[in-house]
């Protein structure tokens, strides 16, 4: 039985109409085929983000009403609320995408931002914003916790 992060993933895969990268035995990491993989997979993302942000401002002119009862006012208002949180998420999310895109022009894309090291494919698949690798995210997030905490 799959995960969630990996129905997510095929998800992702799914809109962009991208199969998940197979690298090849001996290719360098991060050659000019994993970059153009990861950077097409990374714009049919962002536009398909673009197009709900689109379909979400249509929706809500066409749909916009001031309905004499209130509670069907409060119930398109709480409506409309639930979407523009959604889409200040996937705004957030396309200018991280956008700035993935730019390390990919600047062939800084793939590498741990705190260690330097691979991050890997398949962690990329599955996280194609992803700037540091598995054992710094951790650290990073249990750092995060305690001082929380």
């Amino acid at each position: 039985m799959p995960t969630t992060k990996t129905n997510k993933t095929l998800g992702l895969l799914a809109l962009a109409g991208l199969a998940p990268y197979q690298e090849k035995k001996g290719e360098e990491y991060m050659g000019a085929p994993q970059l153009e993989h990861f950077a097409a997979l990374l714009k049919a993302w962002r536009d398909q983000l673009r197009e709900e942000v689109d379909r979400t401002v249509h929706h809500m002119q066409d749909e916009a009403a001031n309905f004499p009862d209130p509670v069907d006012r409060a119930a398109q208002e709480e409506e409309f609320s639930l979407e523009l949180r959604t889409r200040d998420r996937e705004r957030k999310l396309i200018k991280k995408i956008e700035k993935t895109l730019k390390r990919i022009e600047d062939d800084d894309f793939g590498f741990c931002d705190a260690c330097g090291i691979e991050i890997g494919v398949r962690r990329l698949e599955a996280r194609p914003t992803a700037d540091m690798c598995i054992d710094c995210k951790t650290l990073a997030e249990i750092k995060e916790k305690q001082l929380q905490g």
